[in-house]
């Protein structure tokens, strides 16, 4: 299921565009989500490089931070081993 719309639902939707758009206006809209999209992907990545570059300049270790989320998966595998049978009994 993609978020919750079969597909019916997102043939409606479709038609919908269509209708109140015009076939003619849906690629200049899809053209515009793409840049959008990809204007958000480079502030992410570049978000993801300054605090990369950051902790480099710190000296923070890139292994450190990868072991701390190794630890921290652990720990919720454990906590989801843990509860899974109590969620199963509610």
């Amino acid at each position: 299921m993609f978020l919750f719309i079969s597909g019916p639902e997102i043939f409606i939707v479709l038609l919908i565009v269509v209708m109140l758009f015009g076939a003619d206006k849906i690629p200049e809209m899809a053209k515009g989500l793409g840049k959008g999209m990809r204007q958000l992907k480079d502030a992410t990545n570049d978000i993801k490089r300054e605090i990369t570059e950051s902790a480099d300049k710190q000296g923070i270790d890139a292994d450190f931070t990868s072991d701390i989320t190794k630890e921290i998966n652990k720990v919720k595998d454990d906590i989801d081993d843990i509860t899974g049978p109590i969620k199963r009994s509610f």
